[in-house]
């Protein structure tokens, strides 16, 4: 039986970093819970302090198919290179130039809204189509494959 899965990142700013991923994958903000209009709503009702408003946030996948990703503050900053991270697959059926063009945009898209390129991997036929390395705003690798 497959499971559902959900992937957590650690971060310094939960609302900021998920606001990025939720761009990067086209997700969205979580709605707040049944009878709320808004997060302000179900947290004032909670009675979550103003100063930890900021200390979880989660985006979905508006077709229900991906995975959720939850963001919680940690008072730790990123300590070592990813051993898990994320392929954005940003050139879908595309080969060759054409897909390290769409690549090269995908990436351009990306550091406009906060993200880093780090490294570009040209492709090496025939197992390798060359990827995009990357960083989000708070710098947790990502590849664009």
């Amino acid at each position: 039986m497959a499971r559902d899965i959900q992937i957590t990142f650690d971060c310094a700013d939960p609302a900021g970093l998920s606001a990025f991923w939720a761009e990067a994958l086209g997700y969205q903000l979580q709605d707040p819970p049944e009878g709320f209009e808004s997060w302000e709503q179900a947290l004032d009702a909670m009675g979550v302090p103003p100063e930890k408003r900021n200390d979880a946030s989660a985006v979905v996948d508006p077709e229900g198919s991906g995975p959720r990703l939850f963001f919680q503050r940690v008072p730790e900053g990123k300590q070592a290179k990813n051993r898990v991270h994320l392929d954005v697959r940003g050139a879908p059926g595309l080969e060759g130039d054409a897909r390290m063009a769409a690549l090269e945009a995908e990436a351009e898209r990306l550091v406009s809204r906060g993200a880093t390129w780090l490294q570009r991997h040209e492709p090496a036929p025939p197992l390798g189509a060359g990827h995009i390395v990357m960083a989000d705003p708070e710098g947790n690798e990502f590849c664009l494959d």
